[in-house]
């Protein structure tokens, strides 16, 4: 078993982030190695070429994503942690992929579609092509599983096409050059909305401060943003469905089911009846007894750039050793000239 995942590098990681994809990355890292296999999970900061960047603000992500993933329990002993900028074997494979992608599959990408919107001809070549890239992450480590969620898909059944026409064209039924990588649908995520509308998703990019639980918020910052969070004037249901039009009220009960382990109706049981002058409190002292650690191992790590470095320098030389067969065979398959 060799489990493959990405991530991109932006913005400052918060609770949603933590609840809806590190914490996977934790139970992925605990599986496979539980299972005598391996997890790797990069950044993914090739990707990020493929829309305008701040290059200053793209080196500081990456390492403050480095801190945050390994205080929220990531381990760079159990798991290979790296960024794709130090394996150059990821944008060599996409070059050889190149050849056997077919523009008709990349011009089906939803993700492309939507990105692009109706001014393709001024978006980048990488928007276009970054699902070859993306190809070429879990095919280079002849990955078993990838961990997608819905919008990612139809990325991994673009690999799997061009890991089988590549297959195909150039190996041999007895020895294919790639693997073709099984999905892993994470169990349901939780999906964490903003705080000051319940509509919409917990953001990065949404101006408000007061909108999101920053991983690197303090103990009374957690506690006054949830005390500020929008509610309604209305008592807490003791059913699920007394909360279907009250979105931020749902909301606020997710997340504590989320942090709590426990389902939204083991929630209400526990509070139905309460207003928010009850549960917000509640709520808050929870917020802190799950991230305050996590916070406090990201406050000590954030800074220490000789570790972060250490860490993916670690990791990106272990990432080489396991792709570089992949790509070897790659080459040799396709008549390429080496030695």
């Amino acid at each position: 078993m060799r489990v493959v995942s990405g991530i991109q590098p932006t913005g400052k990681p918060h609770l949603g982030n933590y609840l809806g994809a590190i914490r996977n990355y934790v139970a992925l890292q605990d599986d496979a190695h539980a299972a005598g296999g391996e997890c790797l999970i990069f950044i993914a900061d090739l990707h990020a070429l493929s829309m305008a960047h701040d290059p200053a603000e793209l080196r500081s992500s990456t390492l403050e994503l480095v801190a945050t993933l390994v205080a929220c329990g990531l381990d760079p002993d159990k798991a290979i942690l790296f960024n794709q900028a130090q394996v150059p074997l990821h944008p060599e494979l996409q070059w050889l992929l190149n050849g056997t992608a077919r523009m008709g599959w990349l011009n089906r990408m939803t993700q492309w579609k939507d990105k692009a919107g109706k001014n393709r001809e001024g978006q980048s070549v990488a928007l276009f092509t970054y699902p070859v890239l993306q190809a070429a992450d879990v095919l280079l480590y002849q990955a078993t599983h990838v961990p997608v969620g819905e919008d990612q898909k139809q990325h991994l059944e673009l690999a799997r096409d061009i890991a089988q026409k590549f297959n195909n064209d150039f190996g041999t039924e007895d020895a294919p050059i790639f693997t073709l990588p099984d999905p892993i649908i994470p169990k349901e995520a939780a999906r964490i909305m903003s705080l000051r509308d319940g509509s919409a998703k917990m953001s990065k990019s949404d101006p408000s401060d007061m909108s999101r639980i920053n991983l690197s918020d303090d103990a009374d910052t957690m506690a006054q943003k949830v005390k500020k969070a929008k509610t309604d004037p209305e008592p807490l249901p003791s059913e699920e469905a007394g909360l279907a039009d009250r979105p931020e009220a749902r909301n606020l009960v997710g997340i504590y089911a989320a942090l709590a382990g426990q389902s939204a109706a083991e929630v209400l049981t526990q509070f139905g009846g309460q207003g928010f002058g009850a549960f917000k409190p509640a709520l808050a002292d929870l917020l802190v007894a799950k991230l305050g650690p996590i916070r406090d191992r990201f406050v000590a790590l954030k800074d220490d750039s000789e570790a972060l470095d250490a860490i993916l320098a670690r990791g990106a030389a272990k990432a080489r050793e396991r792709g570089k067969p992949t790509l070897d065979a790659a080459y040799r398959a396709l008549g390429l000239v080496r030695h």
